[in-house]
């Protein structure tokens, strides 16, 4: 199985969870462009610097999920940051540096997030449907969020859509639950 990104669950609400991510290490790339294309060519990117497109040519796992970042409410924001989070335990010194420019790597600190599942194809128009109501539900709970939206997916995209699983991550301004 796929390691995934570690997080402590601090409360659970009706449909939606308030997490801690812990800290990690992500190679992220910058693109513009519409969701789909945007993701599929960062994607590629990526990947390539994980099978040994890196200076020391050196293979990193692959882990979920695949995340896919707006740093803005606007769903029209052309900008999107699409990263793969690094095995646990990596730190940016200790990882081979990108043969691609277009990659960053970059430590992320323990953040407290609102997370909500989902199942399906994560589509530009499911993934937006989704944010909307993950922010509705948080607003309810007098949840403060940031502007940046995070869709997360977990499973390769051969894979039925009715089987894939999916999540919309915000980072939540949250100094205890």
């Amino acid at each position: 199985m796929t390691d995934r990104q570690e997080f402590t669950v601090l409360r659970t609400y009706e449909d939606f969870e308030v997490r801690e991510y812990l800290p990690c290490v992500i190679a992220e790339v910058k693109v513009s462009g519409q969701y789909s294309t945007a993701t599929s060519g960062a994607f590629s990117t990526l990947f390539h610097y994980i099978s040994q497109g890196n200076k020391s040519s050196e293979k990193i796992a692959m882990t979920a999920p695949v995340i896919t970042a707006q740093k803005a409410v606007s769903s029209e924001s052309a900008e999107w940051h699409v990263s793969f989070v690094m095995p646990s335990g990596s730190t940016v010194g200790h990882l081979p540096h990108p043969n691609d420019s277009q990659i960053t790597l970059r430590e992320l600190v323990t953040q407290t997030c609102v997370a909500k599942p989902f199942r399906g194809r994560a589509t530009n128009e499911r993934s937006r449907k989704m944010v909307k109501e993950l922010r509705a539900s948080a607003s309810h709970a007098n949840i403060p969020l940031s502007d940046e939206t995070r869709i997360c997916r977990f499973d390769p995209p051969f894979k039925p859509s009715f089987l894939q699983y999916n999540e919309i991550v915000i980072p939540a301004y949250l100094e205890a639950v």
